[in-house]
């Protein structure tokens, strides 16, 4: 009789071991995949799809592994979206990710003074989006048709923020999401011209980044346009050259005679929109320049980023002078 005991309990301890064994072979972690894997969980999909989908991407060893996991917890809410799997992970983690949400999300950080140009840059290295495909959508002003019916593209009103973005996110989305930052934004500046302030503002960002200097480039840039004097701002020359894809990395003389509207060194009064994306500061001094009778403004090399400011030609030409000298 003992050794029947003895035996019956070898036996059991087998039994055992072999169903812990099973079990870690189905249950335990697993990673099927070799890069970083994206599941993408549509509204209203069943539970069996999400098994499906999730075995063929090699986040679940079977279907059935992960409809076991999902009986024992009937009433949880399996949420739509798209998840990201990097790591061997049980098929209780998995279910868990998606029941609590835990959706993925990619930073996307949009710069002051970046131009349609540059945001097409920035979301073909996020990945997901191409190039074309944003540009084709910010050429489109419907979605800020509202604000500013004038508006020759999206120029000027994709707000420069950071976004929470997925690899599904489209280019029309991301435009929508932009300018509806800027909408929100102009609701709390508002009280004058969207068109006219957004397009100064532009020419201010892109001339200097430094915030007390911002109100000082607007000054000059309105005292010129209340004479009748063309603004020659460089940033609007290298925006025309590059809408006709001809930007060299300078400017050139050729830039300079270009009869393109944009190009202020050819035509008085401000371009025809926006040349880049200002943030809240750059509209905040198109919105309120300072007071002065500045005309003219050169680049300090002795104090990078910042400006020197003139009221004469005479003053203006000396300072030029002065600062050339000082970098020979």
């Amino acid at each position: 009789m003992p050794d029947l005991v003895k035996r019956l309990a070898l036996l059991l301890l087998i039994l055992l071991a072999a169903a812990a064994a099973i079990g870690y072979r189905w249950f335990g972690t697993y990673r099927g995949f070799r890069e970083p894997m994206f599941v993408e969980i549509s509204r209203g999909t069943s539970s069996r799809d999400i098994a499906a989908e999730l075995t063929r991407q090699g986040v679940v060893r079977a279907e059935w592994i992960f409809l076991v996991v999902r009986a024992l917890h009937p009433r949880a809410t399996l949420q739509a979206g798209e998840y990201r799997f990097a790591e061997s992970e049980t098929p209780w983690q998995v279910f868990e990710k998606i029941r609590r949400g835990q959706i993925f999300y990619q930073d996307f950080t949009v710069p002051e003074g970046s131009n349609i140009f540059d945001i097409a840059s920035l979301v073909a290295s996020a990945g997901g989006m191409h190039a074309d495909d944003f540009l084709r959508e910010a050429a489109d002003p419907a979605a800020i048709r509202d604000l500013d019916p004038v508006a020759p593209s999206l120029e000027g009103y994709l707000f420069p923020s950071t976004y929470r973005i997925t690899h599904h996110t489209t280019a029309k989305q991301l435009c929508r999401m932009m300018t509806a930052e800027f909408h929100k934004h102009w609701r709390v500046l508002a009280g004058a011209d969207v068109h006219r302030t957004t397009t100064l503002a532009s020419l201010v960002e892109k001339e200097t980044g430094l915030a007390g200097e911002r109100p000082l480039v607007a000054s000059v840039f309105e005292n010129r346009l209340a004479r009748n004097m063309p603004l020659q701002c460089d940033p609007s020359t290298v925006y025309a050259a590059l809408l006709e894809n001809r930007y060299r990395g300078t400017i050139y003389k050729s830039d300079l005679a270009s009869r393109n509207l944009y190009n202020t060194y050819a035509h008085a009064g401000l371009p025809p929109g926006p040349i880049a994306n200002p943030g809240v500061a750059a509209l905040t001094a198109a919105l309120h320049p300072a007071a002065t009778d500045y005309l003219y403004f050169v680049a300090r090399p002795d104090t990078p980023g910042s400006h020197h400011f003139s009221a004469t030609l005479a003053e203006h030409e000396k300072a030029v002078a002065t600062f050339r000298s000082k970098n020979h």
